[in-house]
């Protein structure tokens, strides 16, 4: 069922209008265009639209779209890539594997392989918007509009930088700056669901003055800056070695911490670094799959939503079902402080949409209400157990999947019908990515 000028009536068994809050039962939403322009019980919006398209959805949950706030889509090539040795600890896995065996071999071919079949996946898991962070040295100038391409052939609601880095050269960290700042300013003429923003690598990876540099570039174009931060013990240690203080207090040092700073992971920081990004008003992404898999511990999450840090997920490319990165944020935190009352069903929800939506300062995505994206998707809610009100939230991240996602729309747009994603060759997708993969694992 296609959207049309008129409108649709879509009408679940519970609606997700606001994540956090209580599922309203027998509630749907009218879209219209691009957007929600009414959400009530369906019965009411049956009786105002008569004249609508109507999409019934029986024992179906209508939620926001996931925002998946920090991905590497590149990062599907190294699935599988045979080692002889596998690195141990973060340090020796960016120096020894990640750098060398991935980033520093790809070429714009492997990244639009990468980039079209992680999109495919990320809509049939019910993501609508992705943050991608692209480092690929040797593929400048011209990556970031490669990957455009591919996604504005998927429709979903699609961020994309170049993690500028001084680690190969200066002047290839200065091409890396050129790319997001040029690239920012194309996307906004273009006026598309795909958008850039500015960022760079790391403080053990970037001076100073680049650093700098990088801030004030995206003050010129008033964007967001996204840094990794502290994603395990080494770069905590290295900033203590050479400036004397963690990267977080490092960055207001240097006068850079403020509401424009969105840093990813986050997982070895202080308790002073977690009061300074509240009080600077600085942006998070969390990653709980992926801090496991490089051992570089568990973030403090927990402590930085209790500060009123604004938290988003993400998947890191790693794991990309988004209801079992969800679960990793739900289960993980519980077990890490011993108390199963941490991280509740609602608040990761809100954390997996709205709140990541927030992160990446988007406006009106994240929820379902008159005015806001219409973002979504349809969700099989046939439980072994009846669905409540007071238990949705557990039920959906705790026992479904991408499996269960019946539906997916980004922008009114309809991206996914009956748990398939509309206008995919899977087949020639999957040769695609595998041809990509292969060339990538030939040169190790």
């Amino acid at each position: 069922m296609e959207n049309t000028r008129q409108g649709m009536l879509i009408l679940p068994q519970f609606l997700i209008a606001q994540p956090g809050q209580p599922p309203l039962h027998d509630w749907g939403v009218r879209v219209a265009g691009a957007v929600v322009t009414d959400a009530a019980p369906n019965a009411d919006l049956r009786a105002r639209y008569p004249g609508d398209t109507v999409w019934e959805a029986p024992r179906q949950v209508l939620a926001p779209g996931f925002v998946n706030a920090h991905a590497h889509l590149y990062g599907v090539l190294a699935h599988g890539l045979p080692l002889e040795h596998a690195p141990a600890g973060f340090w020796p896995f960016l120096k020894d594997f990640w750098w060398p065996l991935v980033e520093d071999r790809l070429d714009e071919e492997m990244i639009c392989a990468a980039t079209d079949t992680l999109l495919v996946e990320m809509l049939r898991s019910g993501i609508t918007t992705v943050y991608d962070c692209l480092e690929a040295p040797h593929s400048l100038p011209g990556c970031l509009a490669a990957q455009a391409e591919v996604a504005r052939q998927r429709g979903l609601r699609t961020i994309l930088s170049f993690e500028a880095t001084e680690r190969v050269s200066a002047a290839n960290g200065q091409l890396g700056l050129r790319e997001n700042a040029d690239f920012v300013t194309a996307m906004r003429r273009e006026g598309s669901l795909v958008s850039g923003l500015m960022c760079f690598h790391t403080t053990f990876s970037c001076s100073a003055p680049f650093i700098q540099q990088a801030f004030g570039l995206a003050q010129e174009l008033g964007s967001l800056v996204h840094f990794h931060c502290a994603e395990g013990v080494h770069e905590p240690e290295y900033a203590q070695r050479h400036f004397g203080c963690g990267p977080l207090e490092y960055y207001d040092r240097l006068g850079v911490a403020g509401a424009n700073a969105l840093a990813s992971q986050c997982v070895q920081i202080s308790p002073a670094e977690i009061g300074l990004m509240a009080a600077r008003g600085m942006r998070m992404t969390h990653m709980p799959l992926s801090n496991c898999e490089v051992g570089g511990g568990v973030a403090p999450v927990p402590d930085l939503i209790s500060a009123g840090v604004t938290v988003g997920l993400g998947s890191d490319g790693y794991v990309n079902d988004f209801f079992e990165v969800m679960r990793g944020a739900f289960l993980i935190h519980k077990a890490y402080r011993q108390d199963p009352q941490v991280m509740p069903a609602a608040l990761v929800w809100q954390l997996a949409t709205e709140g990541g939506a927030r992160a990446l300062n988007l406006d009106k995505v994240g929820q379902l209400a008159p005015g806001w994206q219409a973002d979504l998707q349809l969700i099989d809610a046939n439980f072994q157990t009846p669905a409540t009100r007071h238990n949705l939230y557990d039920q959906l991240l705790l026992y479904r999947n991408h499996t269960h996602v019946r539906a997916v729309m980004v922008a009114g747009q309809v991206r996914v019908r009956e748990g398939e994603v509309l206008g995919v060759e899977h087949d020639a997708l999957r040769a695609r990515t595998h041809a990509a993969a292969e060339r990538l694992w030939s040169q190790v």
